[in-house]
């Protein structure tokens, strides 16, 4: 039973799995689609999906929380003025996961993380 799991570990320790995570909501809110493994495109979704609510919210405190997860004064700037007001109508389902293929060293199936227009 997977009762009270709350995340997927990714096979990583806590502090890899984490930057490795940011890592991927960064590089999806630069170029806005991203290619990754399933797994992983569905635990960087949820935080990029939070961080997104986030700056819907437009306040100081929200720049202050979002600064400290993305580590970039720049890309904050990029989510709160250009990305989150695409959503300001829209309840959640910020982002898409379209699976690709299985990629050819291990077989792992790969998906495409994007976010929706």
């Amino acid at each position: 039973m997977n009762h009270g799991a709350g995340y997927r570990k990714l096979g990583r320790p806590s502090d890899h799995r984490l930057s490795m995570l940011r890592n991927l909501v960064r590089s999806l809110f630069m170029h806005e689609r991203i290619e990754t493994t399933v797994t992983r495109a569905k635990e960087a979704r949820r935080l990029a999906e939070q961080m997104i609510t986030l700056a819907k919210q437009n306040t100081l405190h929200a720049r202050r929380q979002a600064r400290a997860f993305l580590n970039d004064e720049s890309l904050v700037k990029h989510l709160f003025d250009n990305i989150a007001p695409r959503y300001r109508e829209r309840q959640g389902g910020y982002t898409r996961i379209v699976r690709v293929s299985r990629r050819r060293g291990d077989g792992v199936e790969t998906a495409v993380l994007e976010l929706v227009e």
